[in-house]
């Protein structure tokens, strides 16, 4: 009883998804493989734990509350990068806009079109075009659209991941050399999660990533309705 008592509790939640996470980190660079992301390791070790101790998971989310704080933080304080890296943005605006809005109708045609040629019903065609925002964002374009919130969390959570698995290697095979370009593609293709990948590529890459985030987001909330209404 008291070893369940232990394991429900905040402090052991939390320094056991802080501790997998730099575990997680810690066996990606001792490895040096791409498929062990992170992000893809802890999810995968974390349901393991969540099943086996019988733990559900609407608790574990409620005591680890904190982290999903911490990660608007460093949302925000993405806008000190921003700043220190504004000389680069300053002369890129409008190769950076409209790659942000090529990048955003692409994505959502692309996605709906496919998910109808396999034959999804329109709330499962709702619910992933949505897919390369961050969950906040994705989640009400989709409540909007008449998507399915759940559906629509786990693509996000699946497109960050493989995002940022995939999303370097890509770039390498096709000669991108542009660090702002870099920037671009992980952001806009992978929100957060391609963020924080970006951020272990260069500062450059980083900043820029982080503003094609809040750009991505935008473009997609305007873009789905009316893409929505031609397709």
């Amino acid at each position: 009883m008291m070893i369940k008592e232990i394991a429900d509790s905040q402090v052991f939640l939390l320094t056991l998804t802080v501790g997998v996470y730099i575990g997680a980190m810690w066996l990606r660079r001792k490895v040096n493989w791409a498929l062990l992301h992170p992000i893809f390791v802890s999810i995968v070790v974390l349901i393991a734990f969540l099943r086996l101790s019988g733990i559900e998971y609407e608790h574990y989310r409620r005591q680890t509350q904190v982290i999903d704080l911490l990660l608007g933080l460093w949302v925000v304080a993405l806008g000190y990068i921003l700043h220190d890296q504004s000389y680069n943005i300053r002369g890129n605006v409008i190769s950076i806009v409209v790659a942000i809005l090529v990048g955003s109708a692409v994505g959502i045609v692309s996605v709906a079109l496919i998910a109808r040629w396999m034959g999804a019903e329109p709330a499962v065609v709702a619910s992933l075009e949505p897919k390369s925002v961050t969950t906040a964002i994705a989640l009400s374009v989709s409540a909007n659209s008449g998507g399915i919130p759940a559906l629509t969390s786990v693509a996000v959570i699946v497109v960050g991941v493989f995002g940022g698995i995939v999303g370097p290697w890509v770039l390498r095979r096709v000669g991108v050399e542009s660090r702002i370009a870099k920037g671009l593609a992980m952001g806009a293709a992978a929100h957060a999660l391609g963020t924080a990948r970006a951020m272990e590529l260069g500062a450059v890459e980083g900043a820029i990533s982080g503003l094609a985030i809040g750009l991505m987001g935008l473009a997609t909330a305007i873009l789905v309705p009316i893409l929505g209404k031609i397709l």
